[in-house]
């Protein structure tokens, strides 16, 4: 696997043009594909990817891949990964995200340490999931986000996950914080959705932060406009 490339004063095209992989800090508001189209278009490189989605709503670490490197998204994806989330207990959204349509409110019970830790211990090592309806995930050739827009509902079946680490940072009620180490294809908007049933009044991913993939840090990335600021031919 290629190298991860370190930050510099300056960014070479014509080292990007040999297959680079560059870890994007992708900000809030941008889809993945939009930090790939604006770094296609400022490296004035053809052959631009990225390595696994983040949300919108998400930041932290966007592995974007460019040239001959593009070839070694699927082992990229495969990494595992860490994140840091939010979760507002008490409010449920059809997409177990702040960006949802709210669909419920409940009161929030007095939870202790003990209890909070009783219902993250489940969730430790590989368990069932089901994904979320909005996600990028196929069914019939469509994706499960536009059928969700278009008001169908379709049973998921639940597919196994591994949460390898699962940690309380805080929790000021309503929110709560975790710290997660997780394999491909854990949905942590899911793991809301879940805990919050398991704690008897709902909740969804209010914020979330990819902090690493593998070994590309989040401390080690640059943003979109550090990045397009270094690059010279």
């Amino acid at each position: 696997m290629t190298e991860p490339a370190t930050p510099s004063r300056t960014i070479s095209r014509a080292q990007l043009a040999t297959g680079e992989i560059w870890s994007i800090n992708k900000p809030a508001g941008w889809t993945s594909f939009d930090v790939v189209n604006k770094l296609r278009y400022a490296s004035r490189i053809a052959k631009v990817g990225h390595a696994g989605t983040l949300d919108p709503f998400a930041t932290g670490v966007l592995l974007v891949c460019f040239a001959s490197a593009t070839k070694q998204v699927e082992q990229l994806m495969a990494l595992e990964k860490e994140y840091e989330g939010v979760l507002e207990l008490g409010v449920e959204t059809d997409s177990h995200d702040v960006t949802g349509k709210i669909l419920n409110t409940r009161p929030v019970p007095a939870l202790s340490a003990q209890q909070l830790e009783q219902a993250l211990a489940q969730y430790r090592g590989t368990i069932l999931q089901k994904p979320p309806m909005f996600s990028a995930l196929k069914q019939g050739g469509r994706r499960l986000y536009q059928l969700a827009r278009a008001g169908q509902e379709i049973e998921l079946a639940a597919r196994p996950v591994t949460i390898h680490a699962l940690e309380l940072v805080a929790y000021a009620p309503p929110l709560l914080t975790l710290r997660l180490r997780c394999s491909r294809g854990t949905y942590v908007r899911s793991l809301a959705r879940d805990l919050g049933e398991d704690l008897g009044c709902g909740a969804h991913l209010k914020s979330l932060c990819r902090t690493r993939v593998g070994p590309y840090l989040l401390a080690d990335s640059v943003t979109v406009a550090e990045f397009i600021k270094s690059l010279v031919d």
